[in-house]
């Protein structure tokens, strides 16, 4: 019994090397299966009325208001696993700037929001400078 938690254990450390969220700054890379996809990132529209969705410099999305809302991945053929944890991602860290929330509570909420959706086995890591919420 001993020798199979041990193994579990290992397995897990093992996963949390090959899925995780790696930012940068605004930007973020998720990383599955030993490979990273990104950047994932956002701006402000020109008009500063709503928020736009980067994946590698390419819009895949907008903002406009709570019930505006539009994002679409398809075109890149990323993993489904990519695309929801993304997706989570982007909207946790869009919920944290509207509601000027610290980077340490938008974290914990996106952990929270990652382990409710089965994605337990990614870790989030950064990389770079503070620059999202303060």
């Amino acid at each position: 019994m001993r020798l199979r938690i041990i193994q579990f254990v290992a397995g897990l450390e093992v996963l949390r090397g090959t899925h995780s969220i790696r930012f940068d700054g605004t930007c973020f890379w998720v990383l599955h299966r030993r490979k990273e996809f990104g950047p994932f990132d956002y701006e402000w529209s020109k008009d500063f009325s709503g928020v736009e969705f980067m994946y590698s410099g390419h819009k895949f999305g907008e903002y406009c208001s709570a019930d505006e809302i539009f994002a679409d991945l398809k075109q890149f053929s990323l993993p489904m696993s990519v695309v929801e944890v993304a997706s989570l991602t982007i909207g946790t860290v869009l919920y944290g700037v509207l509601n000027g929330l610290r980077e340490p509570l938008w974290k914990e909420l996106l952990r929270q929001r990652l382990d409710a959706s089965g994605f337990q086995h990614f870790s989030i890591r950064e990389d770079g400078p503070e620059r999202l919420t303060g």
